[in-house]
């Protein structure tokens, strides 16, 4: 039997909604399950049911109080509020330079900037150590924010230098003819339209400042000093045998809720981000 044209569409369309749904179960399904986790104690953790049995809201106050996670919520928003700052001014900046000034080597510099963008943490951690010691930044904050926004301005110069070459050349000409300084010119000219992708970069850019492991449980010894995802890894039970799951995933859950709240603020200029220079005209 020969389907209509309108069915054809309908089938499209029930296969392309039953794909995002199957798509959205899988990505949703773990957070769910931490939150129900994050409810139960006891025996009730090796529960195999998949609705709310319990609600034991002593594991977030453990976890935020007595665990010290609280404290380490703090240390990572200020050292990923700091390095997406630094990443963002640093990264406008260059990108104006790479993508206006016309100087010798100017590929070469962009094409060392990818590279750099492709090296796993691990094989500079020796040489990061080495410097964060040297500048005498060990068991600070300081060592994390240095870090984090050496690995973090590779990929922000890069996304920003693309989407600036995209811009007309009339804006910054009109900008020179009314008097404006280069400052300005960025600032006011550049800066407001760049909104998406400074809102895109600097959201991964915080993202991975928050997320990140390695360098932080190999730069912080002290524990008023621990980023989040180490004070999660550190969370111990009563014995050397236990684990505190509930606990662990009580601080999980308050970990993802500021991404969360942060993703759908800026999903708009994420999405203009993403797209942006795709098409030109």
């Amino acid at each position: 039997m020969k389907l209509t044209r309108q069915q054809r569409e309908l089938g499209k369309k029930f296969w392309i909604y039953l794909a995002a749904l199957v798509v959205s179960v899988i990505c949703v399904f773990p957070f769910y399950n931490a939150i129900l986790t994050s409810l139960r104690t006891g025996q009730d953790l090796f529960l195999t049911s998949y609705l709310p049995t319990t609600f034991h809201w002593e594991n977030y106050v453990n976890a935020l109080g007595e665990n010290g996670v609280g404290r380490s919520l703090l240390n990572s928003f200020i050292v990923a509020t700091v390095t997406v700052g630094i990443c963002l001014l640093v990264s406008i900046t260059a990108a104006f330079a790479l993508a206006r000034v016309r100087f010798r080597g100017r590929k070469y510099i962009l094409f060392t900037i990818l590279c750099v963008s492709m090296f796993p943490q691990v094989a500079v951690l020796s040489g990061m150590f080495e410097l964060v010691r040297f500048l005498g930044l060990y068991d600070s904050i300081g060592s994390l924010i240095l870090s984090y926004t050496t690995f973090s301005l590779p990929f922000t110069v890069w996304v920003l230098t693309t989407f600036m070459r995209s811009l007309p050349v009339e804006l910054e000409e009109a900008a020179i003819v009314d008097g404006a300084s280069l400052w300005v010119i960025i600032t006011r000219v550049f800066a407001p339209i760049m909104g998406p992708s400074l809102a895109t970069t600097g959201l991964l850019a915080f993202i991975g400042a928050w997320n990140e492991f390695m360098f932080a449980l190999t730069f912080i010894i002290s524990n008023e000093n621990r980023t989040v995802p180490v004070a999660i890894g550190m969370l111990q039970g009563a014995s050397q045998y236990e684990l505190p799951w509930g606990h662990i995933m009580a601080a999980s859950v308050v970990v993802t809720i500021p991404i969360i709240v942060l993703v759908l603020i800026f999903q708009k200029r994420i999405v203009s981000g993403l797209t942006a220079g795709a098409v030109k005209g």
